[in-house]
This record gives structure tokens, sequence and C-alpha cells, in this order.
């Protein structure tokens, strides 16, 4: 089975967990085409002066893998330069954001993985 990427729509998220600005996506694969092993397998884009807010994993956790641009990845509370090639983990009980460095757009994927 292929997936083209100009069949799949891309979503907007506004203020996603209280960020500024906007989240784009498209969904990658489903959490049925996963097996119900993965919540979320998204490709995300962030322009300018858009952010995913601090938010808190529960029984799951989230890897980022940084495509194209340059972010701010806050890791549970530390806030770190990201680049293209990086990959960040948050485990189930600990938190996270990003945004891109002003001026930039980010890009990268995100899969969020069932703590079962």
């Amino acid at each position: 089975m292929i997936t083209r990427n100009a069949d799949r729509e891309i979503s907007i998220r506004e203020h996603a967990f209280g960020g500024s600005g906007r989240m784009y996506g498209r969904v990658i694969a489903s959490e049925q085409t996963l097996y119900g092993k993965n919540r979320i397998f998204n490709h995300v884009y962030l322009n300018d002066g858009d952010e995913i807010g601090w938010h808190i994993h529960s029984g799951d956790g989230e890897i980022y893998y940084i495509l194209s641009g340059e972010g701010e990845y806050n890791d549970n509370g530390t806030v770190v330069t990201v680049y293209p090639g990086d990959v960040t983990w948050t485990p189930e009980g600990e938190g996270h954001a990003i945004k891109p460095a002003a001026g930039r757009q980010l890009e990268f994927i995100a899969l969020v993985a069932y703590n079962k």
C-alpha cells in the first residue's frame, strides 16, 4: 500500500497545547495502521511564531525527528536548539514544547508511542 503525499490532507491545529499560532500536519499513518501500538505518526510544520506548547505525556511518550529548520526544544524544562537529523524523546511522565528559531520554519516527524 502506498499513500501519496498529495492525497493526505493538511490539518491545522490552533494553539496546540496552549502554544502560539498554528501547527500544520499530515498524518503519515493512523493508529489502526500501526496496530494500535502508536497514537500519532505525523509530518509536522511550524512557521515563525508558531509553537507546540508545553505538555506532559501520560500513558505514552513522543519522538520528534527533525527534518529541516532550526528550533527551540524545551526538554522537560531545559531549552536546547535542535537541528536537522536530531531526534528528541519525551518519555511518559515528562514534558516538552517546541518552536522554530526566530525567522525560521521547522519541519519534523512526530511519533507518539503507547507505553503498553
